[in-house]
């Protein structure tokens, strides 16, 4: 079983992950790996053929992606949401192949190609010593920036869902730990994150998942509404923390990870739910309006609808599911 304290999760290897059932996944993994030691102007373009490729392959994530384009911005022609996707499925192996070369290779090597918009505002924090959480947009690179913060000596935190595969959870939670700070399984609920935010760990949070109707907001999303959980306002009121809205894009055509940092949204304080969580949809705009490619469209980020309505993805209107 993998290792638990009331602070944090430490993946544990298991001896069943020898089995034969596994020998893909570790196929897998060791392509990975030997792509990530190559030149990354090599790398990228094979990597964004094998993803294209892929999104033509993944039918129900294509068709999520579609869907959720669809809703967020009706007002594009289909031929510029298709382009889209191809170039988020692009983007993914790349982004992914980029935090195995940080594993192997280690921070020296790959900060070289990492530029950090904004950075004089964590800088002033780390002076102040002050508590941070981190609002991340759920893009391709997620990962990143906190693996290069803790690689730098600065003590990090996150919440995570586990992967269905259990070696493919083992060894992408040993990637996220590579370089310290602490992971907190979401399923342990958010109090091991508050007391790790309260020693003075730097939270890490994804704002953009659904998670349902009984404690979110209904507020605007791009063209569309979503079902948002205004969660942030009261973690940094328990936390004593400011929020800085942080969001990475691999570039792939310089081969290079920018990573861009808004002010901190100190303007949470006072406001009501509603607003929390408008303000928190606003600033995943603001971050994926000009890059939609690096966002993870394949979530169902919209399931949550008003009373009434359908939900999108059962709506056999749109992209019907071929019968097997």
């Amino acid at each position: 079983m993998e290792k638990q304290s009331t602070n944090e999760f430490i993946p544990q290897f298991k001896n069943e992950f020898l089995h034969p059932r596994y020998w893909g996944a570790w196929l897998g993994i060791a392509a990975i790996s030997a792509v990530a030691m190559t030149p990354p102007a090599f790398r990228d373009p094979l990597l964004a053929k094998i993803g294209r490729l892929g999104g033509r392959f993944g039918k129900s994530a294509r068709r999520r992606a579609r869907i959720n384009l669809l809703y967020c911005f009706p007002d594009y022609s289909e031929e510029k949401r298709e382009a889209i996707i191809d170039r988020m499925f692009e983007t993914a192996p790349q982004a992914m192949v980029m935090m195995t070369e940080l594993t192997l290779r280690g921070p020296d090597k790959v900060a070289k190609r990492v530029d950090w918009h904004g950075a004089e505002i964590i800088e002033e924090m780390q002076r102040n010593n002050e508590k941070v959480i981190f609002l991340v947009p759920h893009g391709w690179g997620v990962d990143l920036p906190a693996m290069l913060l803790a690689s730098r000596g600065q003590k990090m935190a996150a919440m995570f869902h586990n992967q269905g595969n259990q070696l493919i959870d083992y060894m992408w939670n040993r990637v996220r730990r590579r370089f310290g700070g602490r992971l907190h399984a979401r399923n342990d609920g958010i109090k091991p994150f508050i007391s790790s935010v309260r020693q003075g760990y730097w939270g890490y949070y994804l704002p953009d998942q659904d998670h349902g109707a009984e404690h979110s907001e209904f507020v605007d999303f791009f063209g569309t509404y979503k079902a948002t959980l205004p969660a942030i306002g009261r973690l940094m009121k328990l936390c004593r923390a400011r929020v800085v809205p942080l969001f990475p894009v691999y570039n792939a055509q310089t081969h290079r990870l920018e990573i861009y940092i808004r002010p901190p949204m100190d303007d949470l304080l006072q406001a009501d739910d509603h607003t929390i969580a408008r303000r928190m949809n606003e600033e995943v705009e603001i971050f994926v309006g000009p890059h939609p490619e690096q966002y993870t469209w394949i979530l169902k980020l919209l399931k949550t609808r008003k009373e009434g309505e359908i939900e999108p993805y059962a709506r056999r209107d749109l992209w019907p599911k071929q019968k097997k």
